[in-house]
């Protein structure tokens, strides 16, 4: 939200007290006003408002039921093949070198090169095709040759980005492995991370996964990955909430899950202020950044009896909304009376340089 967003809208919950020279509120309808010619929505919070159904949340079909299959070779990947009776086709740089030394390299066109049997495409293959692909082609040459393969190292990788405390990339094994289990290895940068935001690419395409609602209603599947998946964790940076007004501490405040209650927003700002706030002037101001595809929309909550904190506690907040709480009578009269004060002794000294001239 930019600065001149942000004014307009702490201009806009002003207004709705009518307590600002120059702003013009005009009732429109039962449930709009008029704010220097742009009219709002302005709905009250209620139960049956914050009583209403949030859309389940859900994995897209072709995530959770994709089930990996037999490991298939990737390029980049190193195998060791074992002729048995063949140590020169084996370990032909020696037995005491390391096992990866005496490996195969497949490259990136998905092909390797193992002697009598050529080149030979085995990008795509599991492990057993390909052992079975050298069997026949080494029986050319070879009497009935018994063909070991194994895979020693991963071409094949996850990458991973953003609020990671490990983004160095994982490898994909024969062992499949799901996005929970990759996600644990990279370990989360709790404080500053998304958990709603989470984005997966696989093969061009983005799916948008929310981990805190998932993990918290309990319908989080197991989703497996496969070589090439990008995982990105945004940070939470940009994901805040203004509170602003009559509160003991008005600020920013960053969140890392799906949503905020009202209640829990005025309690990170140290709650209203019980000298100067207005109870019954509680607004929350949604939808001043994108006035351009879809109308501002303004909340009130009369929290004047405890009972309101019940709604506030069930009410969610989204990302850009700004909570503004209204300043009590006494408290609008006396900022008025502390600006007139420095001008009425102007007036007064002024007067009293007159007298003596």
């Amino acid at each position: 939200m930019t600065s001149a967003t942000l004014s307009l809208a702490l201009a806009s919950a002003i207004a709705l007290t009518g307590c600002i020279p120059g702003q013009q509120m005009t009732q429109t309808g039962p449930g709009s006003v008029t704010v220097s010619g742009e009219s709002i929505n302005v709905m009250p919070i209620t139960s049956e408002l914050v009583g209403a159904k949030r859309a389940p949340v859900v994995v897209p079909q072709e995530l959770a039921s994709f089930q990996p299959v037999a490991y298939e070779v990737s390029p980049g990947d190193t195998l060791i093949i074992t002729v048995w009776d063949h140590p020169e086709l084996t370990t032909p740089a020696g037995s005491q070198q390391q096992t990866v030394i005496n490996g195969r390299q497949v490259q990136p066109d998905g092909t390797l090169f193992y002697p009598y049997a050529g080149k030979v495409k085995v990008g795509g293959m599991t492990v057993e095709q390909v052992r079975s692909t050298l069997e026949k082609r080494l029986a050319r040459y070879l009497k009935d040759p018994q063909v070991d393969v194994n895979v020693v190292g991963y071409g094949g990788r996850v990458s991973l980005q953003g609020a990671f405390t490990n983004t160095a990339p994982q490898d994909t094994t024969v062992v499949p492995q799901t996005l929970s289990q990759v996600i644990g290895r990279a370990g989360v940068d709790v404080a500053n991370a998304d958990l709603s935001g989470l984005v997966l690419t696989r093969d061009g395409r983005n799916y948008n996964l929310d981990l805190d609602a998932l993990n918290r209603n309990g319908v989080a599947p197991d989703i497996y990955l496969k070589p090439g998946d990008r995982v990105y964790l945004p940070y939470n940076d940009r994901k805040q909430i203004y509170v602003v007004g009559e509160v003991r501490t008005p600020q920013a405040i960053s969140f890392k899950t799906s949503d905020m209650s009202l209640t829990q927003a005025l309690g990170r700002a140290g709650g209203l202020n019980p000298e100067t706030s207005k109870g019954k002037a509680v607004y929350v101001i949604r939808g001043m950044d994108d006035t351009a595809n879809m109308p501002s929309t303004v909340y009130h909550l009369d929290a004047r009896s405890p009972a309101a904190f019940a709604l506030a506690s069930r009410f969610p907040l989204r990302a850009g909304d700004v909570v503004w709480v209204g300043p009590a009578g006494i408290t609008r009269w006396n900022r008025y009376i502390t600006q007139l004060l420095p001008f009425s002794g102007l007036i007064r000294n002024a007067a009293a340089a007159g007298a003596d001239l």
